[in-house]
């Protein structure tokens, strides 16, 4: 399957289709579906129609228009988004309407894409099912009784139902690639600075990072062009020049060397996952790559290692939200300590403010020297052992997720059972490198596997190279669910 954005793109130019047709086509599929999957917390109709218009009146008068132009996009709802809700699925910001546009969603405006809508998360982005949301579930579109995954469900549900072309997601802790497995599309989490934070609304600042869903990877790769850059009002944004990374979109991998992480096949892995990944890990061979085993020694720490230094980073971010700023306010408070509390309480959800306890208290005197000084110093280890990895191979290979999609409240009462659907993506983020999920296959239950590829610092290049070298020789990015 060739890319979409080229197809609908060709169309474009040769007058064959206008934008207004083509994103009428995506609301009128919106307006169909949502009321089974809910991927979007908001729908701006009117907004993407003028978008669109403003498209074809650039075509009409001869002006040359970019890939992503007239191209419907959905966004999560952690992004701000001038004169439109952000509301982080979360009461505590249900009516908050930013005055300025992030770094992201303006380069998508810039480049003339349509955004279609703001698609729904677990609040905060905490969570990997999208069951924490405050206002909807979510549905897996290949089974609308499982979770599409999270935080990012709602945008990679979008885009698995065909109600946008591509999307973005943020990923703290594998959130654009974990659900990305659960719906069967591309999703990549790039190098830590390389898109711009600003805007963003932020989990865990030295983790969070944005990036692209894609149903085919040449998809993914320009979304991720357009939006990766240096700005300068992110302090973590890298000075580096962006390639064009649909040129590396090779048919064969001569000369890649990839490395099969030894600590990522081990117990707890479903058979059918690790049956799908060792198959895909031959098709790569076939396809003229050559396979090693490596050891990360320390992968198996990322989990607690990531459940004390983002919860920690929480706490002090999420200390804005006191009813006195922006968002909800609860009224009639005794004094100002009743009124942060009370705030507080009806504002956040469950699991944020599980995690705003957990991370307060690794913060507190006496246990920060215990708990996140300590999981700091495993954090660098994390990272030497993939620097050690990279000095033998070029791509490290791993499962996405140990599981496919599990059923809707199946693991609500069960935080760690949650936590550990996360255990193959968190290290990427510890060690801020680039990972992509592709999809590999599908187990006995008809849902999808992916296949998780992590690359050198900013070598996003040689990910998109072996996820569409493999993508080209199977057939799985074919398959769409039955909606």
């Amino acid at each position: 399957m060739a890319s979409i954005i080229r197809e609908l793109h060709g169309q474009l130019v040769k007058k064959e289709r206008s934008a207004v047709e083509i994103t009428q086509e995506v609301l009128d599929r919106i307006q169909a579906l949502e009321p089974k999957i809910h991927s979007f917390l908001c729908v701006t109709a009117d907004k993407a129609l003028e978008q669109a218009k403003a498209v074809d009146a650039k075509i009409a008068a001869g002006e040359e228009i970019g890939l992503l132009a007239g191209i419907p996009v959905g966004v999560k709802d952690n992004m701000c988004t001038k004169g439109i809700p952000t509301t982080c699925a979360s009461k505590i910001l249900e009516n908050f309407v930013p005055p300025y546009e992030s770094t992201v969603t303006q380069k998508l405006a810039d480049a003339g894409a349509v955004t279609v809508g703001k698609t729904n998360l677990d609040e905060f982005a905490m969570g990997s099912s999208t069951e924490n949301s405050a206002f909807q579930l979510t549905a897996n579109p290949w089974d609308l009784e499982r979770v599409p995954g999270g935080s990012s469900g709602g945008s990679a549900a979008a885009v698995a139902a065909h109600e946008c072309v591509v999307s973005l997601g943020s990923d703290t802790g594998g959130s654009i690639r974990q659900p990305a497995s659960f719906c069967g599309v591309v999703g990549m989490k790039p190098t830590y600075g390389l898109v711009s934070r600003y805007g963003l609304v932020a989990f865990a600042s030295s983790l969070d990072q944005i990036g692209p869903f894609g149903r085919t990877v040449e998809d993914a790769a320009i979304l991720l062009g357009a939006i990766a850059g240096y700005d300068p009002k992110d302090s973590t944004s890298l000075k580096v020049e962006i390639p064009d990374y649909t040129q590396f979109l090779k048919p064969d991998l001569k000369s890649m060397r990839i490395g099969i992480v030894r600590e990522t096949f081990a117990e707890g892995l479903d058979p059918a996952v690790e049956q799908a990944v060792n198959k895909a890990i031959e098709q790569l061979k076939q396809l003229g790559a050559e396979i090693k085993e490596v050891s990360c020694p320390r992968f198996r720490y990322g989990l607690p290692t990531y459940y004390i230094i983002a919860p920690s980073e929480a706490s002090a971010n999420l200390a804005r939200y006191d009813g006195v700023k922006y968002g909800l306010r609860v009224p009639d408070a005794e004094n100002l300590i009743d009124m942060y509390a009370r705030t507080r309480a009806m504002g956040f959800g469950k699991e944020v403010k599980r995690r705003i306890m957990v991370g307060t208290y690794a913060l507190s005197a006496g246990y920060y020297d215990a708990y996140y000084l300590k999981a700091q110093k495993v954090r660098t280890l994390i990272k030497q052992d993939f620097e050690t990895a990279f000095g033998q191979v070029d791509v490290l290979v791993t499962p996405t997720v140990p599981m496919t999609a599990f059923k809707a409240g199946e693991k609500t009462d069960d935080p760690l059972s949650m936590y550990l659907t996360d255990l193959m993506t968190i290290t990427v983020n510890l060690a801020g490198l680039p990972g992509l999920s592709i999809p590999c296959g599908f187990d006995e239950k008809g849902m999808p596997i992916g296949m998780q590829l992590i690359g050198n610092v900013l070598r996003e290049d040689q990910l998109f190279q072996v996820a569409h070298a493999y993508e080209q020789a199977t057939e799985w990015h074919k398959s769409k669910p039955s909606l």
